[in-house]
């Protein structure tokens, strides 16, 4: 039976491993086994924060938008349909932007909507 060396393949994925736990502290870095459970746990956490930053920048784009809108006499969710029904198509991210840097354009698009 031959005879099968991995002696280089299994170091090469330690320290895949270990180049991804530099950073951490204590043995979660040195020690292999803490090492790969740690950074399973961190690529799960990266993978599932991700997902929930779109969300949470929405929400606060969103929030910044309602905040302006009620400024001006509206809320969120007529201005919105506002801007779909008069075709104006202006992301949510551009619109918070501006309810935040230039209140003057905001309110423009508000009364334009509004007619």
């Amino acid at each position: 039976m031959a005879r099968v060396k991995r002696g280089n393949i299994a170091r090469k994925r330690r320290n895949k491993i270990l180049n991804l736990a530099k950073g951490f502290r204590g043995g979660n870095k040195n020690l292999f086994r803490t090492a790969n459970q740690r950074v399973m746990k961190a690529l799960c956490n990266a993978y599932r924060d991700r997902r929930r930053r779109k969300r949470d920048f929405r929400r606060l784009w969103i929030a910044r938008i309602n905040a302006s809108a009620r400024i001006n006499g509206t809320n969120y969710s007529k201005l919105i349909n506002g801007l779909k029904t008069s075709e104006i198509i202006i992301n949510r991210k551009m619109l918070a932007q501006l309810a935040l840097n230039d209140p003057q354009s905001f309110e423009k698009i508000v009364s334009a909507v509004s007619k």
